[in-house]
């Protein structure tokens, strides 16, 4: 198995040459751009633990979380393709936010982000 993961490895560090700045093409600038901001990883948590949530869902379980952040947060992981907006044509109009599958495949990269920062305490 070490074989496999270190030829892994390789491939991806051979997809992303030592460029002189960073390359927007880059699989890890990607995954990494996605995941930016301080909040960004306990938003995605939610979503993993609910499969739909509103701004007043989010707000209740992240109090700590300011609502200028939380509507970045939202904004940039629909951008990403992350998340997907839902709005009901209803009065008062309700938005809600789900995980796409795209969303879902960040769960692995989420677990072995937690594990890392576990083991180095």
């Amino acid at each position: 198995m070490a074989h496999q993961t270190v030829g892994h490895l390789q491939e991806l560090l051979d997809a992303c040459p030592e460029p002189e700045e960073p390359n927007p093409d880059c699989p890890v600038e990607v995954t990494l751009a996605a995941l930016r901001g301080r909040w960004t990883p306990l938003v995605l948590r939610q979503f993993l633990r609910a499969e739909e949530l509103g701004y007043s869902d989010l707000a209740t379980a992240l109090a700590g979380l300011s609502d200028k952040v939380l509507s970045e947060r939202l904004v940039q992981l629909t951008a990403a393709g992350i998340l997907e907006r839902h709005r009901t044509p209803a009065w008062p109009p309700r938005v809600t936010y789900t995980l796409t599958e795209r969303g879902r495949a960040l769960a692995p990269v989420l677990e072995a982000l937690w594990s890392w920062g576990a083991e180095g305490r």
